[in-house]
């Protein structure tokens, strides 16, 4: 916790925050302490229980996935209030866990939009990687009635499945790309050069462009 301390920046804090991320830690830095620890479950759990989240973070490197259970990840994921937190702990962990299954039905039927954020991070990797099981037109269906008005980081979830759907399964591309322009989410999202806009109509096309050349 010292060498955190002593990583923090405040002008890097005061950029984090505007994102809900409340530390002013090098994500570089970060992953070179991780590096040096390697694995270290124990260590992980301390790291986790202060609630710091550049420690939180820290702690989702150095863990090992699969020694924690079910419970004690939805646990972890109702803790993680700080979007990077969540996101690498649904990323580095729960995705290599064998209850991210369980987690992702349970967690994308949730109420608070932060934990079906993460299941629909989650509903996202299964639709590029494992679709098998997916009823992809009932995803599109509930994607089309509720991402207009869903709250930032759940939007942001949704969204990115819609996306996924639309690349990766041909059959449903006409859909996505027709669901996506009709709710104009994130149409106008100012995005940086030689980065793929988020808006999934254009993400759809460029990734499909790049996969064809």
């Amino acid at each position: 916790m010292a060498e955190l301390a002593k990583l923090e920046n405040p002008k890097m804090r005061a950029v984090n925050e505007r994102h809900g991320d409340d530390h002013g830690v090098n994500l570089s830095a970060l992953r070179a302490i991780a590096t040096r620890l390697k694995k270290q479950h124990d260590v992980a759990r301390a790291l986790w229980a202060t609630n710091d989240t550049a420690a939180m973070l820290l702690s989702t490197l150095i863990c090992r996935p699969k020694e924690f259970d079910r419970e004690e990840l939805d646990r972890m994921l109702r803790a993680a209030r700080a979007p990077k937190v969540q996101d690498w702990l649904v990323n580095y962990v729960v995705k290599k866990s064998s209850s991210a299954e369980d987690l992702r039905v349970l967690w994308v039927a949730d109420p608070h939009p932060n934990v079906a954020s993460a299941g629909w991070a989650l509903t996202s990797d299964r639709v590029a990687k494992k679709p098998e099981g997916l009823d992809l037109a009932s995803l599109l269906d509930v994607i089309e009635k509720n991402m207009k008005d869903a709250p930032e980081r759940l939007q942001w979830a949704m969204n990115t499945c819609l996306a996924q759907i639309g690349i990766v399964h041909p059959e449903h591309r006409g859909r996505a790309v027709s669901i996506g322009e009709r709710l104009e989410v994130l149409k106008n999202y100012p995005t940086p050069p030689n980065c793929t806009s988020p808006y999934a109509p254009t993400w759809i096309a460029e990734m499909v462009r790049r996969q064809k050349s």
